[in-house]
C-alpha cells in the first residue's frame, strides 16, 4: 500500500525548497566582469627587460578571474564573465551579454597607456558626453577597438560622437544609471588611494563604446599605465594584480551594501491622481514672422511638431498640441530650453468654427507661374492663384476649422505635396 500522505509532505516540502531556492537566485546581485581587449587585440603593450612583453589583454584577464574569485565566495552575488580566456568578443557581444542578464554592474577592467611624459596612476570612467577634452585620447585608445568586428560596425555605424542629437539621446538614456556609476567610481578610486597607495586621476565621464549601451550602472577601470615602468611593475606583479582586485572588490562590497540600503529605505511613490484634460487646446507659439520655414531648417532649432499658420502676412510656428496642463507646461519649457525665450502657451478652441473668413492650403509660393506640367497644378484640382507684391500664391481648399485644415494638410501630404501652410483668411 502506497502512503500518499508520505509522498504528499515529501513533494510539498520539495516543492518549497525549490519555490524558495528560485526566489533566492532572482535576490543574487548580479556583476558583470569584462577584461578588456583580448586574441588578436593585445591593447596597450610595451617590453620590459624585467617582464617582457607587458600586454594589457593578460593583466585584465588576471585581475578580473581574481575579483571573480573573491566574488564567487559571497552566495549573495552571481558573476558574468565576458571573457574567461585569450578571446576577443566583441563591444556588442559584451554589452548583449550584459543587458540580457539584467545586470545591477559593468565592470570593464583596462590599462592605460600614453606616448607623452610618462604620465601615471589610476583612473575610472563612466559613460558621458566628452566633458573634458583631456580625456579625448583614452577615448580614442578604447573606441579604436570597435573597427575590428562587423557586428560592432552594424551597430554603432549611426552613432556619431560628435553629433549634438546623438549627445542628447546619449544624455537622455544613460541619467539614470550616472549616479550610481560616479558612486562605485568613487570607492575603486578611494580603495586604490587608502590601500593601495596609488595616485588616483580621478573618476571621469567620458564617451566610451563599451559602456554607452549598457542599461545598467557601469564604469571602465584604467588600473595603471603600461606606458610607466613603476606602474607596469606594479601591473605585472603577483601582488599589484592581487592588491588591484581586492581594491575592485571591496568597492563592489560597499557599492551593494549602500544599494541594498538605498532598496530598503525608498519610500512607496504616492499614488499619482489622474490629470483631468482640459477644456482648450494649448499650442506653444514659437514666434511669428514674415518668412516662411520648412520644418527642418534651423530657424526652428530642431524641434519636431511645428504647426505653421499664416494669419494677416505673417507665419506663426506652433509647436506640440495637448489639452493637459502637465504637458502643456512641459512644451513651454521645452520651446523655451530650446532658445524661444518669448515663447507663450496660446488656447485653440476645438472645432471651433470661424464665423468670419475661412482656413486654406497656401502650397506654393512662386517668383513665377506654375507650368501646367507642375506637380501641385497636376495633383490637385480647383487650385486658386493670386499675384502679390511680385510673387504668385498658391492655395487649395476652404475650411471652416483648423482641424479640418490639418486633416486636409496631411491627406495632400500622403500625395506627395509637402511644406504646406494653413493660411487664416478673415473675410
Amino acid at each position: 500500500m502506497i502512503n500518499y500522505s508520505f509522498s504528499f509532505k515529501k513533494y510539498f516540502h520539495l516543492f518549497f525548497l525549490l519555490l524558495f531556492s528560485v526566489i533566492g537566485a532572482q535576490k543574487k546581485f548580479t556583476v558583470v566582469l569584462d577584461a578588456g581587449h583580448g586574441g588578436s587585440d593585445h591593447g596597450a603593450n610595451r617590453y620590459y627587460s624585467e617582464v617582457g612583453t607587458l600586454r594589457e589583454k593578460d593583466v585584465t584577464l588576471s585581475v578580473v578571474l581574481k575579483v571573480g574569485r573573491m566574488l564567487e565566495k559571497n552566495k549573495d552575488f552571481k558573476i558574468i564573465y565576458t571573457r574567461k580566456i585569450d578571446e576577443y568578443p566583441s563591444l556588442t557581444e559584451r554589452t548583449t551579454l550584459a543587458n540580457r542578464s539584467k545586470a545591477d554592474l559593468f565592470i570593464s577592467v583596462h590599462c592605460n597607456a600614453s606616448t607623452k611624459t610618462s604620465p601615471y596612476g589610476t583612473e575610472t570612467f563612466v559613460q558621458g558626453p566628452d566633458q573634458n577634452k583631456t580625456n579625448l585620447e583614452v577615448a580614442k585608445a578604447e573606441n579604436d577597438v570597435i573597427y575590428l568586428d562587423e557586428k560592432d560596425r552594424e551597430m554603432f555605424a549611426s552613432y556619431d560622437p560628435k553629433s549634438p542629437e546623438s549627445l542628447i539621446a546619449l544624455k537622455i538614456q544613460q541619467s539614470k544609471y550616472l549616479e550610481s556609476s560616479l558612486l562605485f567610481g568613487s570607492f575603486v578610486e578611494g580603495n586604490f588611494v587608502k590601500k593601495d597607495k596609488r595616485f588616483s586621476r580621478g573618476v571621469k565621464q567620458q564617451n566610451l563604446h563599451v559602456l554607452r549601451l549598457n542599461a545598467m550602472p557601469s564604469v571602465l577601470i584604467e588600473t595603471g599605465f603600461i606606458s610607466n615602468y613603476d606602474d607596469a611593475m606594479y601591473l605585472a606583479s603577483e601582488k599589484g594584480q592581487n592588491e588591484i582586485a581586492e581594491s575592485i572588490y571591496d568597492a563592489i562590497i560597499d557599492y551593494k551594501k549602500t544599494f541594498d540600503r538605498n532598496a530598503t529605505a525608498a519610500p512607496k511613490p504616492e499614488p499619482v491622481p489622474e490629470e483631468k484634460p482640459l477644456k482648450n487646446d494649448f499650442r506653444i507659439l514659437l514666434m511669428s514672422s514674415p518668412s516662411k520655414y520648412n520644418s527642418t531648417d534651423p530657424a526652428l532649432k530642431g524641434l519636431n511638431y511645428i504647426l505653421p499658420i499664416k494669419e494677416n502676412g505673417l507665419y506663426k510656428y506652433y509647436y506640440g498640441t495637448t489639452n493637459l496642463a502637465s504637458v502643456r507646461d512641459n512644451n513651454l519649457k521645452t520651446a523655451r530650453d530650446a532658445g524661444f525665450k518669448n515663447a507663450t502657451s496660446i488656447s485653440f478652441v476645438p472645432n471651433q468654427k470661424l464665423g468670419i473668413g475661412y482656413y486654406t492650403l497656401e502650397i506654393a509660393v512662386t517668383s513665377q507661374k506654375l507650368s501646367s506640367n507642375s506637380k501641385v497644378l497636376n495633383t490637385l484640382k480647383d487650385v486658386n492663384r493670386v499675384k502679390e507684391n511680385g510673387k504668385f500664391y498658391y492655395t487649395y481648399g476652404k475650411f471652416s476649422s483648423l482641424e479640418e485644415a490639418v486633416k486636409a494638410q496631411k491627406a495632400i501630404e500622403l500625395k506627395g505635396i509637402d511644406d504646406s501652410v494653413i493660411q487664416k483668411v478673415s473675410k
